[in-house]
């Protein structure tokens, strides 16, 4: 498993620059929201931690389609699927999801305090933002999971992963936008919509790779 994690790593640094061209496309939404909103600072600190994790959101569904792409091309997923053990198929979609989260979204987490100061959001809120997004975006990343082994086999699977994807996102970016503006906004509770956050990805660490490895076994089948 480890060495099947530093090999999809490889691959997500080598094949295309799916962290570069993530980074660049979150910095893009990012950039061009107080050309949309206008100047007002105040109204950019209070939309700021929804607006990081929207483009977050966005960034993270660019690169799904790669998840099992170089494995189909080379041949090695026929392998893998055509194994006898279903629970080493689901722990190798799991170890393939952490592959990408560290290759391709973590770079997002890492970019989010330097983008939060574009939108003139106060130290605690970047703070607390970044640490949603990092507790919350593995949880994107199993859903599509399951999105990619669907369009796997399908020519231009990109666009149909986004739409299978993003309504099953929404709990998800809920409780990371509900969190954020907890942090900032002394009524609202952050530890409440935090922990969902947390138990939410944990969840979908057993149900993503699991149904990512049965839509690869029925569509070899």
């Amino acid at each position: 498993m480890l060495a099947l994690f530093l090999r999809d790593i490889r691959l997500s640094i080598r094949a295309g620059g799916g962290a570069l061209t993530g980074v660049i496309f979150f910095l893009a939404v990012i950039a061009t929201i107080p050309f949309g909103v206008g100047p007002d600072l105040n109204l950019l600190a209070r939309i700021g931690p929804a607006i990081l994790w929207i483009g977050a959101l966005l960034a993270c569904l660019l690169g799904l389609d790669r998840l099992f792409q170089a494995d189909r091309e080379d041949g090695s997923l026929d392998l893998l699927v055509l194994g006898d053990d279903r629970q080493m198929l689901a722990l190798t979609v799991l170890t393939k999801c952490l592959a990408h989260w560290a290759g391709s979204v973590l770079p997002l987490v890492i970019a989010a305090p330097l983008l939060g100061l574009f939108m003139n959001m106060e130290p605690i809120g970047i703070g607390a933002t970044a640490l949603t997004l990092l507790v919350g975006t593995p949880a994107i990343t199993f859903i599509g999971a399951a999105g990619a082994a669907v369009a796997v086999a399908l020519p231009r699977g990109g666009l149909l992963i986004s739409v299978l994807v993003l309504p099953l996102t929404i709990p998800v970016l809920i409780f990371g936008v509900s969190a954020s503006y907890g942090a900032v906004a002394n009524p609202d509770p952050f530890l409440q919509p935090f922990l969902i956050l947390a138990a939410l990805t944990l969840f979908l660490a057993v149900l993503g790779p699991v149904a990512a490895a049965l839509a690869l076994r029925h569509g070899a089948d």
